[in-house]
């Protein structure tokens, strides 16, 4: 062969190479923009769903605590909104119901989400909100997101691992409807599952769906969550101390909280087997406290405790009694979240400490709510995303501290028993690890 035909030879194998390499990249990318295009249609359709059902179910509870603190003889209806929730989920043969913790299970395939649990989670929080139970709304959020993605699965026929990424994508457009943090919810999702590892194949329906969601709750009349706070000093050695003192006890404060809310679950269901009498006694347990501390301040979410605290105005032990109210409002099998009443115990105690130690107690109860919501639920990325959108971009050097530190000292603890350790805390290494409490 000819110099000129090895020449012509190995042009034309180039050829026939690159062609085919540029016909393989274009079949990669036109498959990867389908996969894209496809993600982008089902997140959307799921978070105008559950930015609908979002802003009624806020509504639904608005409507329902205005009702109840202008009548007060509504508190005298707890044992009987707990009988009717207990009936409610045992008419519907769903009397095993693990809430929040079914959906974490899900996602690694581990439990099947019963079709009834979006209305049952909606309706029955909303009892336990009209009747005074101090509970959150994120565990009505989580459940009704997760039980509506995995049904919209099941709709479109998708494989396992489909379904599990719109689980993701329903918690995450939930959660920002509800709460009005979008980029903290898509987060949140992602993170809150499996502690050490994020699932990174949910991030575009995860940002898409909650985007999507607080755009449809903001059009129909809620806008985003914020709070003003009154002083931020300069981070200085001085100031930076103190944050991190505060972090610590808001470690131990997180521990603290999961476990008095793990035990007496335990103990309630051990002391009282039957769910009707359980619930009717952790009804009139919450009446007689009430009258005995003669307040109202920890009866349902405590918005306004909340917002007095960030006002820097807190009372030093209400971080306390709002854990005895939530323990037997959940204990008791009411239903609702805890996520909210961390942010109601983060906020008081920061609150006292800041005045304690001489710093800004509007600041102090802005960075507890952060670091309380990190050591109870180990999520340290989604609590960084949510100090930024509640307080604003000047907090976050406080928040980041806290955040590193609660994160640290909480160690396995968590609200979600069904969360999973995938990584040390401690050390670099792979674990699988139990939440404990």
């Amino acid at each position: 062969m000819s110099v000129f035909d090895r020449l012509r030879h190995k042009s034309a194998e180039r050829f026939y190479h690159a062609r085919g390499w540029a016909m393989r990249w274009s079949f990669h990318t036109l498959l990867q923009f389908r996969l894209l295009l496809r993600w982008v249609v089902f997140s959307l359709i799921l978070g105008c769903v559950l930015g609908v059902v979002g802003a009624a179910f806020v509504w639904c509870i608005s409507f329902g605590t205005e009702l109840r603190e202008a009548h007060q003889w509504c508190y005298l209806l707890l044992p009987v909104g707990g009988l009717a929730i207990v009936f409610l989920y045992r008419v519907t043969h769903d009397k095993h119901d693990k809430g929040t913790n079914m959906i974490l299970a899900s996602l690694r395939s581990e439990a099947q989400l019963p079709v009834q649990m979006a209305p049952l989670i909606f309706i029955s929080t909303i009892l336990t909100h009209f009747v005074g139970g101090s509970a959150g709304r994120e565990g009505a959020a989580l459940q009704l997101g997760g039980s509506l993605g995995d049904l919209f699965g099941k709709a479109l026929q998708l494989r396992e691992k489909d379904k599990r990424i719109l689980i993701h994508a329903g918690m995450s457009a939930a959660f920002s409807s509800i709460f009005r943090t979008p980029i903290a919810a898509a987060i949140f999702a992602m993170e809150v599952g499996c502690v050490g590892t994020m699932q990174y194949a949910a991030l575009v329906p995860c940002v898409i769906a909650s985007l999507t969601a607080s755009f449809v709750a903001e059009k129909l009349g809620y806008p985003l969550a914020h709070f003003d706070v009154l002083e931020i000093p300069a981070l200085t050695p001085g100031t930076a101390a103190k944050t991190l003192l505060l972090g610590i006890f808001c470690a131990a404060l997180s521990i603290l909280f999961c476990v008095v809310l793990h035990r007496t679950e335990h103990g309630m269901k051990k002391l009282l087997p039957n769910p009707y009498l359980r619930i009717a006694a952790a009804g009139t347990a919450l009446i007689l406290l009430g009258v005995l501390l003669h307040t109202e301040n920890y009866y349902g979410i405590g918005d306004d405790v909340i917002h007095n605290a960030i006002g820097g105005q807190a009372v030093w032990y209400a971080f306390l009694f709002k854990m005895v109210f939530t323990a037997i409002t959940l204990g008791g099998g009411f239903k609702g979240g805890e996520i909210v009443p961390s942010f109601f115990v983060g906020a008081t105690f920061g609150c006292v400490f800041g005045h304690v130690a001489g710093m800004s107690p509007s600041l102090c109860a802005a960075v507890g709510m952060v670091a309380l919501f990190c050591g109870v639920t180990n999520c340290p990325l989604a609590s960084l995303f949510i100090s930024a959108e509640l307080f604003g971009m000047q907090c976050v050097p406080y928040c980041l501290l806290v955040v590193a530190v609660s994160y640290l000292l909480s160690g396995y603890y968590g609200l979600y028993k069904e969360q999973r350790f995938y990584y040390s805390k401690f050390s670099d290494e792979h674990i699988h690890h139990k939440t404990r409490g």
